[in-house]
């Protein structure tokens, strides 16, 4: 066979290959990749931490208003949100691929303007290392990249698990992901991360991921431990009857501020500095720690 048509069939095979992972495990579009993205726009923030986790950070050119982390980018522009894109802007920057969650708005929009649009919505830890491999093949990056990061997170939130002393698990948790309220169940990513914790969900996976909660059912189920964001607490307290809590009135709330609130929430490479602050918080709430000696 001729170099020059052996050379052709390596390429055409790769550039395949591309383009068929990344549509059949985003379940979402047909994209075709030619080659290895270059110039990126995440207008999610787990996806913006996805890309720079892989070493990628210098292929983002614009982001949405929420991505922050890592510092690095800081200074690019931003192209609004799920709910409301700069499409104009989004063009004027000619990006070859365009992160985007699944129920974001504006998807059709941008792929009928000719941009390749990519979605991918994390939820649980399945979608989360499945979000990292397509990422991962988008950017051209060997299989053996993405499942790097996600073995090393792996270890470590399974170091911080081993660290939790006996009385801080098995302890029932609630977890406030905001004030409608909706909590996050234990099939959902944050109830994965609370589980290897040793701690217990009051919401089980038979009420979705991310179910909306009947403030009276969080009552009935006393949790012993509530987790929610501090913005969130003054609703919390003017709940019916949850005033009357065993853990809003002994103390047992972890509160946390905007920053790290954002770190709890976000389905992606920072889940394992997520899994320390529910530990701490498993930590220093657990009602049943040792006495120290007088």
């Amino acid at each position: 066979m001729p170099k020059t048509l052996r050379h052709l069939i390596a390429r055409f095979s790769s550039v395949l290959c591309l383009s068929f992972a990344i549509c059949c495990l985003s379940a979402s579009y047909a994209l075709e990749i030619t080659k290895p993205a270059q110039r990126i726009v995440s207008l999610l923030p787990s996806l913006t931490e996805t890309v720079c986790a892989l070493g990628a950070c210098n292929r983002l050119v614009g982001v949405d208003r929420y991505s922050n982390w890592p510092e690095s980018i800081a200074q690019l522009p931003r192209m609004g949100g799920g709910i409301d894109p700069n499409i104009e802007s989004i063009v004027a920057l000619k990006p070859d691929l365009v992160l985007m969650a699944n129920s974001a708005r504006g998807v059709e929009r941008l792929r009928s303007l000719g941009l390749t649009v990519l979605t991918l919505e994390p939820k649980n830890y399945a979608d989360i290392q499945n979000a990292l491999g397509v990422v991962a093949k988008a950017l051209g990056l060997p299989a053996k990249n993405s499942d790097g990061v996600w073995l090393a997170m792996n270890h470590e939130i399974d170091e911080i698990a081993n660290s939790i002393p006996q009385y801080a698990k098995s302890q029932r948790v609630y977890f406030e992901v905001s004030s409608v309220p909706f909590g996050a169940s234990e099939s959902s990513f944050i109830g994965e991360t609370l589980k290897r914790l040793g701690a217990k969900n009051i919401l089980s996976s038979a009420v979705g991921q991310f179910p909306q909660v009947n403030p009276e059912f969080v009552v009935r189920a006393q949790p012993d431990i509530i987790m929610v964001g501090d913005s969130n607490l003054a609703d919390m307290k003017a709940r019916p009857g949850w005033t009357h809590l065993i853990a809003m009135q002994s103390g047992r709330v972890c509160t946390f501020p905007p920053k790290e609130s954002e770190v709890l929430v976000r389905p992606g490479p920072r889940m394992v500095e997520a899994a320390r602050l529910m530990s701490k918080c498993l930590v220093d709430k657990s009602d049943s720690q040792p006495k120290s000696n007088p």
